[in-house]
């Protein structure tokens, strides 16, 4: 199963990208409270897309693509867009004692997902992040 959606780069998809999520997750046979955890891990990465990827730009004809695979054994979640590099080393969550909102995005995928690693793309992409879980 591989489902794949592309979406503006902007705060008001975000909301487009949990339900794209959720109607994904819908179709597979997992427990409610995993699928809830996938589906938060999705909307950090795509709001740490559209907040860090494109941050200083105020308007962007730019979309982002989510690529939800499954196999037997685990979930490969892709993530593709046009914003900065990201330098994989420099992306890391605040500290957890530091009491404000924000800045747990990395924190949740990391405790929620398996894995977490920026690859090359070769399809005029800039960043592609795949996030996987065993299920």
């Amino acid at each position: 199963m591989s489902e794949a959606k592309d979406f503006p780069v902007n705060a008001a998809s975000l909301k487009e990208v949990r339900i794209f999520s959720r109607d994904v997750f819908e179709k597979i046979s997992l427990p409610q409270e995993q699928k809830d955890e996938l589906v938060l891990a999705i909307a950090e990465a795509a709001q740490n897309i559209v907040k860090h990827g494109y941050k200083g730009v105020d308007e962007t004809t730019d979309r982002m693509e989510i690529k939800i695979s499954l196999n037997d054994t685990q979930l490969e979640i892709g993530f593709y867009d046009k914003g900065k590099p990201v330098v994989p080393g420099n992306v890391q969550h605040r500290k957890l004692d530091d009491i404000k909102p924000g800045g747990l995005g990395t924190f949740f995928i990391k405790q929620i997902m398996d894995g977490a690693v920026f690859k090359k793309d070769q399809e005029g992409w800039v960043n592609h992040l795949v996030i996987t879980k065993k299920i």
